[in-house]
């Protein structure tokens, strides 16, 4: 029994369901639209930001630093709060989840990470109020990492329950569509303004316009979700506890170990992610090759042949299986390490060849990346374990991949980025390798007592 003037977070729900029903089910086509939603939306909202730290705000925050390099750096270091941010949102918007409901925890994280997002469009420069910029931009990155712990909301988790046996590898690539998607309209706003634009008005307010379409987005992607999360379906896997968060203490203590292997399953994947988006276009942006507009558009190319690779990765990995689909994916990447540095350091041709393959290669591996997180949870625990797994994942594979890899290549030369790629690539082999190891023996202990 709840009591009065305290509804349970079932209730807030029921309450949702009723509002939206329409006496229609929920099919699998609206949950992956509203899953590739919701992705696409943090995923811009995580690189215009990531695309900023590059063109705008070594320039704009990290004036006093005359040297470029280790003003990117500082920028580089800003942008790694989100992901240390991020975990204490989890926790935090677990407590919201049990106690007012998905819907309740959605719409205030969302609310946070787009008025965090649109706020950055009215940072003032270092030169109008000095390290109160710096404090200001670190307080607002900390808003976007502490909002996006509470965006994750289970939708995957969803597709990945209704999807058939044989087509496992189809589904779990749907809400890895939203990072290149994502990525693509963030370089297309940057790129328009940084190109049509003189360097004095880009800085001035041209890099602007992106923070506030951020929010707008944000805006449609919480309806589309909350449309699922208010749905009959959505209701009944929450009530069963397929979709019900835990207590953090309780499911680290049943699935702790799951949680730390999953967090390196997709380290090659996740290094890679940064190679490809932020880091190359810092890389061009000082030390040439050719210009950031023209890198940009570049960029947008190998996004969409990343989409194609991430739907491939589906089918792949329903024909040979998610766990040998990552391992290959992650000996492609160790391969491509011997000749990415040479490539980034070859002028214009070879930038573009860089981001084109690099593309094509991320996105065999990061299109199962989001599968290999979830499926040695049970049902009790997925949607509290997914969400722990993810969050280490990121801050471990890719929180401080952009920082890591120009830090090396400025200081040591690039071809240092090539053993970040291969360091990554051995994770997520010996992730695997242990895991199926460990896997088997848990199948072989009944059948031995």
């Amino acid at each position: 029994m709840s009591n009065a003037g305290s509804p349970t977070s079932s209730e807030f729900e029921r309450d949702a369901r009723r509002m939206h029903e329409d006496g229609k089910p929920l099919s699998p086509g609206s949950i992956a639209i509203g899953v590739i939603i919701g992705r696409m939306s943090e995923f811009f909202d995580f690189f215009i930001y990531g695309i900023a730290s590059v063109l705008v705000f070594p320039r704009l925050v990290f004036s006093f630093e005359a040297n470029p390099v280790t003003a990117t750096l500082m920028s580089f270091a800003i942008f790694s709060l989100a992901f240390m941010a991020r975990p204490v949102g989890s926790l935090v918007f677990m407590w919201v989840d049990r106690t007012y409901g998905r819907g309740s925890k959605l719409t205030i994280a969302l609310f946070i990470l787009g008025g965090s997002t649109a706020s950055l469009a009215f940072l003032p420069s270092y030169e109008t109020i000095g390290m109160w910029s710096v404090v200001l931009l670190a307080l607002f990155r900390l808003g976007q990492g502490f909002a996006l712990g509470g965006a994750w909301d289970g939708m995957a988790s969803l597709l990945a329950l209704n999807a058939p046996k044989e087509h496992r590898g189809w589904y779990a690539m749907i809400p890895q569509l939203g990072a290149p998607i994502g990525f693509a309209l963030a370089s297309a706003l940057f790129g328009y303004f940084y190109a049509s634009l003189s360097t004095a008005d880009f800085l001035s307010w041209g890099w602007r316009y992106p923070f506030f379409v951020a929010f707008a987005i944000n805006v449609v992607a919480l309806f589309a979700r909350l449309r699922i999360v208010a749905s009959r379906e959505f209701g009944e896997l929450f009530e069963s506890n397929e979709l019900q968060p835990t207590p953090v203490l309780e499911t680290i203590r049943v699935h702790g170990r799951d949680i730390l292997l999953g967090a390196f399953v997709p380290l090659a994947s996740f290094a890679m992610f940064h190679l490809v988006t932020i880091f190359p276009l810092s890389w061009v942006t000082l030390y040439g090759g050719q210009s950031a507009g023209e890198f940009l558009f570049v960029q947008i190319i190998g996004a969409a042949v990343g989409v194609c690779s991430v739907i491939i990765s589906g089918l792949l990995a329903d024909r040979i299986g998610r766990r040998k689909q990552l391992m290959i994916g992650a000996v492609i990447i160790a391969i491509f390490s011997f000749t990415a540095p040479f490539l980034l350091d070859a002028g214009g041709k070879g930038q573009d060849a860089f981001i084109i393959i690099g593309f094509a290669i991320l996105g065999l591996s990061f299109g199962q990346a989001s599968g290999a997180v979830s499926s040695r949870f049970g049902l009790r625990y997925r949607y509290t374990g997914s969400a722990l797994t993810s969050d280490l994942a990121w801050l471990l594979g890719a929180g401080f991949a952009p920082l890591v890899a120009l830090g090396l290549a400025s200081n040591f030369g690039i071809i240092f980025i090539g053993g970040y790629l291969i360091s990554g690539a051995i994770c997520t082999l010996g992730a695997l390798t242990l895991s199926r190891i460990l896997g088997n023996a848990e199948h072989q202990a009944p059948a031995n007592r």
